[in-house]
């Protein structure tokens, strides 16, 4: 089973639409702090990995939303690496309610292994280190 990094924290009120309810836009920036948990447990963070000249741009995203949040639930964002390539790589995103652990939101994004001119590389290849600690979260390793 693959490792799973689970973050939590409050829903603030500038994230909030008229509804009462979390903007829709909002979940992404959610996955991004999913995302950026997620390396850590590598190791490597996304300055670390900026420093050595490897980036990650997004190239798709998607979401699903099935219950609003509200400004004061605490959130937890469950994120896993659900498909690695040489070349990309995929996150699967879920939000849920603390309180109730009602499943808010699913989603993804998928970005490619990059240098600093953004061409692809094969990041098995080039940074083998990194590419093998996701390749063992991703297989439930090292968790």
């Amino acid at each position: 089973m693959a490792y799973e990094n689970r973050i939590s924290f409050d829903v603030r009120y500038s994230e909030t639409d008229r509804m009462g309810i979390v903007h829709h836009s909002r979940y992404y920036p959610w996955f991004e702090i999913g995302r950026c948990a997620f390396m850590e447990r590598t190791g490597v963070s996304y300055a670390e990995m900026e420093k050595q000249k490897l980036q990650v741009p997004l190239t798709q995203s998607g979401a699903k939303y099935y219950e609003g949040a509200k400004f004061g639930d605490t959130v937890t964002v469950a994120t896993t690496l659900s498909d690695l390539g040489v070349v990309r790589v995929t996150f699967s995103y879920r939000v849920f309610r603390n309180s109730d652990q009602k499943l808010l939101a699913e989603g993804f994004t998928k970005h490619a292994f990059v240098d600093d001119q953004l061409k692809p590389i094969n990041a098995k290849k080039k940074f083998p280190d990194i590419w093998q600690s996701l390749k063992a979260l991703m297989d439930g390793q090292g968790s």
